[in-house]
């Protein structure tokens, strides 16, 4: 019906009509497809939000006597230096190298002091050779003294996310932002209705109608280009990404930001807008999806799993309300549990990035690519990785005492059985307690005589299907030595402690254990 050429030529003269993805879905309601393919020629989408696989190639021209970087630090944050003699590739998510600083400062937030036109402090180390005598440089830089400042970022712009809430007693911490006890709020994250891949994907054929690589775009307030199929790239899935690229001298700090997730680490907060030529009606009703229309699985993050638990389905238009409902299970029962829902990415920002996209096209600013091939289609393949799980590490029957048992027969059954960790169980043979041979020496000192003085009721457990991986992080996380493994009744299992994981996996696994 029409052609990227005609729309451009219609952009140079002024007379191109632009419209923004939200009022798309106006104008298809009204006048329908056919209709509006022919009234409107182009549709922006816009999007904002956390993308932590980004970073920028930076070259820092050679210094007299020449050096070979092979350890380059920016304001203490790590860049891979293994490209050439001064090139290095600064990660987003890279963390400081200060353990007082740690995750707190970032990739992401040099990326952002560099647009700002901040100086950083450079600091590289090499190896000597004829050609490159240096072996240290420290020197303060700006953007300017850069030679080269290219964003590149293998994945950016998803498509779909998954909804994030939390079954477990605790709160956690995660890249989807913190995550309350027993299902106490939803996060989720894109602009739905504006975003770039949802108003140019087709159901059908599970392919793009006009995106691929060379279409240029609006990234971080400057024009860059889709390089082609982002990382874990699954358009079957509807989880389609894109690889972008742009100069970051021509990038804004408005639509570039440094942030930190609360206990997770650093990511990159990027603005992407992507002009979608309407060619014919089948891109105008694409580029007409409404929130209603597009699904939030809901998964539960609770469980620190690559595959975590579905608990159910909704979409932007009810997440964007505050409150989503959906059925779980709590204490073996079915209940209904209305949750808070937020957004860790901005529908407002992308909603300015969407606009000041129309804006470019509408004042000849911004012309349209016809992509050189389309996003490639694939499917993405989980690690190659042996796992082990706490039940396979249990091999003793479950040493248990009861509320009944004296503490020196609680000794006894520690010095014979070796083990320094008791639970404690019920009269049904549930856990209400452990105690450990520290427990057992500081009970002689102060002259206690039973058992429900010393033992400690506030228990992490660990279940027979957590990794070993998991089993260690809460013994760090919580100090402790060992945690009884209890079944989906509270039952005792047995015991699994930082010895029996440190002879599984070595004790330079271990972290504070």
């Amino acid at each position: 019906m029409k052609t990227v050429h005609e729309i451009n030529e219609k952009i140079r003269n002024g007379d191109a009509v632009v419209v923004t993805a939200e009022e798309m879905i106006d104008i298809v309601d009204e006048l329908g497809a056919e209709k509006a393919a022919v009234e409107i020629d182009v549709v922006t989408t816009g999007t904002f939000g956390a993308m932590c696989s980004s970073g920028a190639f930076l070259n820092f021209g050679h210094s007299d006597p020449p050096i070979k970087m092979c350890k380059t630090y920016l304001n203490g944050v790590e860049a891979y230096s293994g490209i050439a003699a001064v090139d290095a590739y600064l990660g987003a998510t890279q963390t400081n190298s200060d353990d007082d600083i740690d995750i707190s400062y970032g990739g992401s937030h040099v990326l952002e002091d560099l647009v700002a036109g901040k100086e950083i402090e450079l600091v590289a180390e090499g190896y000597t050779t004829d050609c490159y005598p240096r072996k240290k440089v420290e020197t303060t830089i700006t953007i300017d003294d850069l030679n080269q400042a290219i964003l590149v970022n293998p994945r950016n712009c998803y498509q779909s996310y998954n909804g994030a809430t939390n079954s477990t007693e605790e709160k956690i911490y995660t890249y989807m932002g913190a995550l309350l006890p027993e299902f106490g709020n939803l996060n989720y994250s894109g602009a739905g209705q504006l975003n770039p891949l949802q108003n140019d994907f087709n159901k059908e054929t599970k392919t793009y109608n006009t995106l691929g690589m060379g279409t240029r775009i609006f990234l971080g307030g400057a024009q860059g280009y889709i390089a082609g199929s982002g990382t874990q790239h699954s358009p079957n899935g509807g989880f389609g990404t894109l690889m972008v690229q742009g100069d970051l001298k021509e990038m804004s700090t408005k639509y570039l930001r440094g942030a930190t997730i609360p206990k997770y680490g650093s990511t990159l907060y990027m603005g992407i807008g992507i002009p979608i030529p309407v060619l014919n009606a089948e891109i105008a009703k694409t580029c007409a999806i409404k929130d209603e229309d597009i699904a939030i699985p809901i998964l539960d993050y609770g469980i620190p799993r690559r595959d975590k638990p579905e608990l159910g389905v909704t979409n932007y238009k009810d997440a964007r309300s505050g409150k989503v409902t959906i059925e779980v299970e709590i204490e073996g029962k079915k209940v209904d549990k209305c949750m808070r829902s937020a957004s860790v990415s901005s529908y407002k920002v992308s909603r300015e990035i969407s606009k000041e996209l129309k804006n470019w096209i509408s004042n000849s600013e911004f012309m349209l690519t016809q992509r050189l091939e389309p996003l490639k289609s694939a499917a993405p393949k989980p690690m190659k990785a042996k796992m082990k799980l706490v039940k396979d590490i249990l091999s003793k029957p479950a040493v248990v005492g009861s509320l009944n048992t004296s503490i020196t027969e609680a000794s006894r059954v520690l010095i014979e059985n070796n083990i320094n960790h008791l639970p404690i169980v019920d009269e049904n043979g549930k856990l209400s307690g452990i105690i450990t041979s520290w427990d057992i020496a500081k009970a002689m000192a102060q002259d206690k005589h039973s058992i429900s003085e010393i033992m400690t009721t506030y228990i992490v457990s660990a279940t027979p299907d957590e990794t070993i991986d998991m089993a260690a992080r809460k013994m760090s996380r919580n100090n402790i030595s060992g945690l009884p493994v209890v079944d989906s009744n509270n039952k005792v299992l047995g015991v699994v402690s930082a010895e029996d994981i440190s002879k599984l996996i070595g004790r330079n696994g271990l972290h504070k254990i």
